[in-house]
């Protein structure tokens, strides 16, 4: 069953409308000031890439911090409203609510998908630093090489620093010590297995 979205064309949602609307898992949904963004669910190599990568950040992350994968984060619930669903998540361990409000997370990651290329790389980096999110990785599985960038938050009102894009191993100090293999992000199943 579709879920049903506002009957008001040019009608901009609250974040209680929002919250009203009854769950439909065919869909990814996110809401972009107060308009209803509908696109399909992540492809098979996709959702692997997102399983594999909180895999690896699970065996590393400290004892009080836990990951989740696609809960819709309030980025604003001043109207218009923004509600986005990062592929992963890292946030104080159990959280046991239906969505995240931005403080709540310390790292939002994004797998670029066809057709999201330009809202990962520009549009949530504005959202997602203004929200005040510390850090922010993209991963795209484009070839010829997958990669993650990595951006953080610089002085107040500053926004994000980007680092270069990485292929092959990650290693990061912050948030914490974090080491992602990412060619095994697309490895066939048995090679991951031998990782």
């Amino acid at each position: 069953m579709a879920m049903p979205l506002p009957h008001h064309p040019g009608s901009l949602m609250t974040l209680e409308e929002w919250i009203a609307l009854p769950e439909d898992n065919a869909y990814r949904y996110e809401l972009q000031e107060g308009i209803t963004l509908v696109s399909p669910r992540p492809a098979p190599q996709h959702q692997q890439a997102a399983y594999r990568l909180a895999r690896q950040l699970d065996e590393q992350l400290p004892p009080d911090w836990d990951f989740l994968l696609e809960v819709e984060v309030v980025v604003r619930a001043e109207y218009p409203p923004i509600v986005r669903v990062p592929d992963l998540v890292v946030t104080k361990g159990g959280v046991a609510v239906p969505r995240l409000v931005a403080s709540d997370v310390l790292l939002a990651v994004e797998i670029i998908s066809p057709g999201s290329r330009n809202v990962d790389l520009h549009l949530k980096p504005c959202e997602y630093a203004d929200a005040g999110i510390p850090h922010y990785w993209i991963v795209d599985l484009d070839p010829p090489i997958p990669s993650i960038t990595v951006f953080h938050l610089g002085a107040p009102g500053d926004g994000y620093i980007e680092a270069p894009a990485t292929a092959g191993q990650l290693v990061t100090t912050v948030p914490f010590d974090l080491r992602v293999d990412i060619p095994a992000l697309l490895a066939p199943h048995r090679d991951v297995a031998s990782r």
